[in-house]
Order: structure tokens, then sequence, then C-alpha cells
């Protein structure tokens, strides 16, 4: 999230797409009925299904799944030719007003695809996507800039012309405010219709709705976009959510009180997962991983770390300018004293990631015999899918499976999934160790929140029985891996006979030393210049400001520093108290970075530093103090007076929000275009030759298999969550499973009277790859829609029933799994897998 929950009680205005809080985060909801309650705010429920969040919603627009960026695309359009935008904020804040190389060209123009499309290799030469010069052409000092490979490895560094070309009247046709314009031009209304089902006159009113904010010119209000795993899940849910923030930032609602774009996170720590590197493509505070291109840490560093690159009269920050600060203090919290400059660091200690190591494509390795083993802790590997069935033929050839769990789970028991004969479970050779884990009561820690704050937890309940902490499994494999090196050698073993292990009990280190070590510590006796501040020796760091790259700094996760300072553990902290009346609540547990509530919140003001809206003031510029000050901790340089024009928008090197995303930000396009999903019941209107997105790669396994409506698979299907289940976990507990004993299919009525189907009655839900028996909820919540002339159906049922079940449900569940149906295909950019909108078949059970 750039804002947070609580914040929005501070909204007028939200579009709420791709999730459905009222049910799926009914705790966090309450702020949005805050925000209805007290301020009149209307809600704008955008979803394929009629569901709670609908309910209470002021407009409901039915959406075929997963075709949100046509929507959002042709709101834009609306904002645009109504001339409700905001108009400064989008020529001081955002990259609008600069100027694209000549030779870029539009999908529009090419029949479905951006400039610099190879086909053969299905990746883009990114060299047009880029800004024009202000040094005109041939005179900028720029980098090589070459296709994106696959398998893939991170894009190398931006090379962005130093000084950029502008137009601040907007006017030049190649700024990006005009490609912009012309890009979603052919968003119409009825184009939306066509594409979406969406009649053209509900979708109008909601384009009116939300656009409404900026009627007259008005910068008081504040809109946000909620969302959740209904945009991520698509093979361009990286762009939906791209659109999402064009569609803010060319309103002005980025860095606002009651603004921004909200991501809904599904489980209490998945924020904190991906913050901590749960993603095989950064490290800790997002960095990007070393390759094997990068020869030394200078390399790595030169990749990484981006230059200024902004009209010559305005001035950017640029804080990731900072790079090497937080790389050499995250290599001294790995390796101490055996990161020395003379070593690079230790960076050679570090992996080099060679190729693409997400989910789907390690799943895909185990099928293919690449990859051995898999240990799975937390995560039940067979259920999540997608395409359940290969994940199980994939561990059939895996030597060993270790999981840590507190219940077995359809991973642990991968070898008797139904199908598998006795015979066939004696052919399968996988070892299978189970290790029974702590549930999250049994085990303290901090949980980060969708709105980045850190919380932490107390044990409530000793382990039970020969259940261990997590950390003290992971613990007792290292110093075990340790000891054989330290016996028996290795070809390399400096990285793990360096690896620091300094904790009070290392053989299940305690949490909060680990936080410490987290947020970094002084190696020697610092100052700050301008405050004389000190920090000695052995003191933990104020904050990441205080990072160096001369070897004097340590720091496991640059974001997370001032989480645990010498005043103490900051996530413990419990203060409930809101000077401001904004829902900031600044000594309740700590938020990153800084403890900064709503990001990138200099643009709440306008270009002379003050707020928008006087009566939501975040933070100012205080013409006495000469500083910016405020309610909230400052997203910038505090001291950059408003007249020196530095960009809001810090982390990027323009300084400024990113409209256009210049060269190798995105695999798939610097606009977001309108592709269909992988299975689409129509090919694309916008360009029929050109349906999917271009970049997109099937996996050719026997098992990867892929519908069209020729196949006779004509209905839309998506999955969601219910308020009762939590994931695949809760199916284990008698109570909830009292609640929803048995999984169900939700049909329109429609669909069921033209079927001769009755609700309760049994329905098998066909995939290419599988079935799902379930028993129909006829309901009215869906209906049929008109796309693109033709009559398509949608259906949906839960996920979190599978074929390990216990006596609440006997006789109930068909102990089938709702991946057996999901297409193993991904989004180029997050590597997400598209759960939301294949297509089946239905017919009686």
């Amino acid at each position: 999230m750039t804002n947070g929950w609580v914040d929005m009680k501070n909204t007028d205005m939200m579009l709420i797409m791709g999730g459905n809080p009222a049910e799926n985060h009914p705790c966090g909801f309450k702020w949005p009925i805050e925000a209805k309650r007290t301020r009149n705010a209307k809600i704008i429920s955008v979803d394929p299904r009629f569901t709670r969040t609908s309910a209470v919603a002021d407009l409901f627009c039915q959406i075929r799944a997963g075709t949100d960026i046509a929507f959002l695309g042709g709101v834009i359009r609306y904002a645009i030719e109504n001339n409700r935008i905001a108009k400064e904020y989008l020529v001081n804040f955002t990259n609008a007003a600069f100027i694209v190389k000549p030779g870029f060209q539009l999908p529009g123009d090419t029949d479905g695809v951006f400039s610099g499309f190879d086909a053969k290799t299905q990746t883009y030469d990114k060299s047009t996507w880029n800004y024009a010069s202000a040094a005109g052409a041939g005179k900028t000092k720029m980098a090589e800039v070459t296709a994106y490979p696959e398998p893939a490895s991170p894009p190398p560094a931006l090379a962005l012309p130093e000084s950029l070309a502008y137009d601040l009247s907007l006017q030049n046709p190649n700024c990006v405010f005009q490609l912009l314009k012309k890009h979603y031009s052919r968003y119409t209304p009825e184009m939306v219709e066509r594409i979406t089902g969406i009649p053209k006159e509900q979708f109008l009113k909601a384009a009116d709705l939300y656009t409404s904010i900026r009627k007259d010119g008005d910068m008081k209000k504040a809109g946000t976009i909620i969302y959740a795993v209904g945009w991520t899940q698509h093979t361009f849910g990286t762009q939906i959510i791209r659109t999402a923030a064009i569609l803010q930032l060319l309103l002005g609602n980025v860095g606002r009180a009651g603004g921004g774009v909200n991501a809904l996170r599904g489980h209490s720590n998945i924020q904190g997962a991906t913050d901590m590197a749960g993603l095989f493509d950064t490290l800790p505070g997002y960095l990007k991983v070393p390759t094997p291109g990068d020869a030394s840490f200078a390399d790595w560093m030169k990749r990484l770390t981006p230059k200024p690159a902004k009209p010559a009269p305005w001035d950017s920050f640029n804080y990731y300018g900072n790079t090497p600060k937080f790389a050499v203090s995250y290599l001294k919290a790995l390796y101490g004293d055996a990161a020395k400059k003379q070593n690079g660091w230790a960076f050679d200690y570090l992996p080099k990631v060679d190729r693409n190591y997400s989910w789907v494509q390690l799943w895909d390795d185990m099928y293919n015999g690449s990859v051995k083993g898999m240990l799975a802790f937390g995560m039940n590997g067979v259920a999540i899918g997608p395409n359940s069935k290969k994940n199980i033929d994939a561990l059939k050839k895996a030597d060993f499976l270790v999981v840590g769990e507190i219940y077995p789970d359809e991973t642990s028991e991968f070898w008797k999934s139904p199908g598998i004969t006795q015979d066939e479970m004696k052919q399968i050779q996988t070892t299978v160790y189970r290790l029974p884990c702590a549930g999250f009561a049994e085990k303290d820690g901090s949980f980060t929140n969708s709105a980045r704050w850190l919380l932490w937890k107390n044990t409530a309940l000793p382990t039970p029985g020969d259940a261990r902490l997590d950390q003290a499994i992971v613990a007792q494999i290292f110093l075990k891996i340790r000891e054989l090196y330290k016996k028996d050698g290795g070809k390399f073993p400096d990285p793990i006979l360096n690896l620091t292990w300094n904790y009070s009990n290392p053989t299940s280190p305690p949490l909060a030393e680990v936080l410490k070590e987290i947020n970094g510590k002084a190696l020697a006796d610092l100052e700050d210049p301008a405050t004389k501040q000190q920090v000695k020796a052995g003191q933990q760091l104020p904050g990441f400001a205080w990072l160096k790259d001369d070897g004097t700094t340590s720091c496991g996760n640059w974001i997370y520093s001032g989480s645990f300072t010498e005043a103490g553990n900051q996530t413990a902290r419990r203060d409930p108290s809101d000077p401001s009346g904004l829902g900031l609540h600044p000594g309740w547990g700590w938020s990153w970075p800084a403890n900064r509530r709503v990001l990138y919140n200099r643009a709440s003001c306008d270009v002379d530093g003050k707020p928008w809206d006087p009566t939501r003031k975040q933070v100012w510029w205080n013409e006495g103090q000469q500083k910016w000050v405020g309610n909230d901790v400052p997203d910038f340089k505090v001291d950059s007076k408003p007249k020196d024009h530095m960009g809001p928008f810090i982390m990027n090197p323009e300084g400024v929000g990113r409209i256009f995303g210049p060269l190798a930000a995105f695999a798939d396009g610097p606009f977001p275009e309108f592709y269909e999903p992988i299975e689409s019941p129509i090919d694309n209107p916008l360009h029929p030759g050109q349906t999917h997105n271009p970049v997109v790669k099937r996996f050719k396994t026997p098992d990867d298999k892929y519908a069209t409506p020729k196949d006779g698979y004509t209905i839309v299907c998506t999955t969601y969550r219910m308020t009762e289940h939590y994931h695949y976990w809760t199916k284990n507990n008698p109570m909830n499973v009292q609640l929803v004993p048995e999984p169900f299919v939700e049909i329109p009525a429609e669909l069921a009277n033209e079927m001769g189907l009755r609700g309760g009655e049994k329905v098998k839900v066909s995939s290419i790859r599988g079935d799902y028996i379930a028993k129909a909820m006829v309901t009215k919540r869906i209906k049929a829609m008109m796309i693109d002339g033709k009559k398509v159906y949608q259906i949906g049922f839960p996920i979190h029933q599978g074929y390990r079940g216990i006596p609440e449900d006997e006789g109930k569940d068909a102990r089938t799994l709702a991946n057996l149906l999901t297409p193993t295909v991904v989004d180029p950019n997050a590597y997400t897998p598209e759960f939301k909108g294949f297509l089946v078949k239905l017919e009686k059970a």
C-alpha cells in the first residue's frame, strides 16, 4: 500500500476492483465504511460477482474476469476527454511533460505490440522506450540497451538521458501525455462494453463518479483504488496495477491522505515476506540480486545504481543513488569482518542468479528433473497450484521432500492424491520428511501488514509435543552444514564458514535479536555532520540515513532500519494516540520506511509546498524553519525548498511519477495495453491478430495444456476466498468446517435454467487440465454477459477444500482441488500465475 488501512477513512471516493474486502478483509473494511459514514464517501465496486463489498457500494459493475485494463483504460480516456485531471500535479509531479524518443510506436500503430518486438524470441528491444534528450540526438551518455533475455535475469540499470527534453504545455505530440491520450483514445465506452461486458451506460456512470473528484478543477478531494489478488493473478497483472497507478497520477491522488494505490495482502505477513526477499530476484529491501554478468561489486553497483535523469531546471533526489550504502551494509550484516573493501565486501559470496527461479518455474524444473528436492514450510504447493496435477507429477520425480507444517497437507501426502493406485504409489521413490512446526500463536516475531506496519507479537502458547520453532529447524540445518564444511572442506566453503551467527542461542536464534541485526548497527563511531548527533560503535542505528558504503555500518534490510533502535523494539510499541486525526498513529508499531505512513507525501502539497487540502494536512513547507514538517514523516529531502522543484517521487531517477515506464521497467510495454487472458472466449477486439500478451510464454510439458472455445470450453471461471476459511489451513479445524462444510460452485440462474440444474445438485467443472466436483449454488449474483456480441457466462468457486479433510466434512466433500483447473502461465514481470479468468465446461456430476 502507498497509504494504509486506517487512512481509508480519509477518502472521498473508492474504486474497489480485484478484491472483496468486506469478506476477505472484514476488519480492515471498517475504514472504508467509516469514510462512507463520516465523509459521505462513495464506493464503486467492479467485480465478476455481486459480493458483500458490492452490497454496500454506491455503484456496482459486473466485469468479465481479466478485463480490468480495458475498464481502467476507459476511465483514463474519460478523465482526459472531460478535463477531469490534476493539471498542476500532472505537469510538475509526473513525467507527462517529458518527450519520448522518435521511433517509439504504440500498439494501435503496429497491430497490437509496441515498437521493438521480436516475434521469434517473444521479447522486446526496448531502445525506443526512452526519453528524448535535451542535448539532442547522439549527445547523450547512454548505456547499451539490449533485449530482455530468457530465461529472465534482472534488467540492466536504466540508461536514461541525463537532461530530458520536455514540454510543459503538454502539446508536443511525442510528450508522454499526448502519447497516453492517443493510446487510450481507442478505449471508448463502446469498446469497454465489447471487452468487459459492462453496458456502456453503466460504465459511463462509474467513470463519471470516480473522476467527479476533479470536476471543475477541484483539488481538495482524494480518491483511492483498492485491489487484491483479483488483479495480480493474471498474465498482465503488473500492468493492471500500472494502469491504476497511471489513473491515480492523472487525478493527483498519489501521496494524498485518502488516496493512493492500495494492495490488500492475502495473508498476515505477505508484505513482510517480499520485504525480506521472498522473491527469487531480490535481496532484502528489494535490492536486485547479482547475476553472472556482474563480475565484481563495482559492476553490480554500476548496474543497480541509477543517475538522475530530469529536465535541467528541475531537481531529483534520486534516492536509489544510495544503493552502494544499502548493499555494503547488507554484506557487512551477512559476513561481518570477512566483508572487506579489499575483497569487494565479500561480493563473491553472494549467489549469482542465472535464470528464472520463480514459483511456477521451480515446479517446471522439478517436473523436468533439474530440481531434485524441496523444503516446503508453510507452503502447500500442491493445493496452491497452479495446475496441481503437474505439481503432483513433479513431486513424483523428486528425490526428497521436506514439509514443515502443523497439519498433514496435500503436499506432504501428494503420493496418495486421488487417482493414484496402490501400484503407482509403489513406484514413487520420493522420500518425504514431515517436521512438526510451531503455529503462529506459538512463536513471537513481527508481522508486516498491508499498510507496511511492522507489528511485534508475543508467544501465546508453548509448542506441543515434538513441534519446533521454524528458526530452530533452519538453525539446525545451517549449523550441521557448517560443521560438515569445517570437517570435510569443500569447493567454496567461505560463504558458509564466514556467515555471521552471533546469537545468544545459536541453535534457536531469538527473533528479537534477528530484528536488531536487520535494523543495523554502527561498526565505528559515527556523527551526522549537520546535526552533530553521534552513534557509538556497537549501537543500533536510528535509521537508514546513517548507512555508509565504507564498511562502518551493518544492516540486514535498509528499509527496516529504524525498527529496533537504541530506544528499543519500535515494532512492539502500542501507543494508540493520533494527534492529527488522520489515522497515522505514529506510536503504534513501526512502518517502513522511517515510520512514514503515507508514501510520496510531498505530493500532498502544491508546487509551493502548501497542502492541496488544508483540512487533511500531512506535510508542508515551513518557511520559518526552512524545512519540510508535518504530521507524518516527510517523504522528501527535508531542506529542499519548493523553488528547487525537486520531484516528490524520490525513488525514481526522474523524481516524478512514471506514467510512461521507460526502458527495462516492464517486460511487456511502457504503457499498459489490454490483452486477453491466455484462455479467452473471444479474440482481442482491439487487435484480433495479437490476442494475448505477446511476451507471455507457455510451458511445454505433457501436463501443460491450454484451451480455446473451439475445444468446447466456453465458460469463464474464477476462484476466490471466503471469510469462514483461511486458505488451505482451516479445513482442519472443526469449527470452520461446520461453518462451510463443503465446496460449491456459484452458477448464474440463467445458465442453471438452460441446463435444467437446481441448487444443491452436484456439478462437474472441467478445464482442459482437470475436474472439480461440488454442489451447485444457483445465484443471481452473477449474470450472463454480452462479450463482443455473444453471450458469455461466468462461474466461480472458493479455493479452500482439498483431498485431505476431517470427519466433520466426511461425505460432503468430493476431495478435489480447485487448482487442478488453473493453467501454468505467468505474468512476465512478477511471475504470478493466472489463477483468474480461465475457460471451463460445466455439466451435472
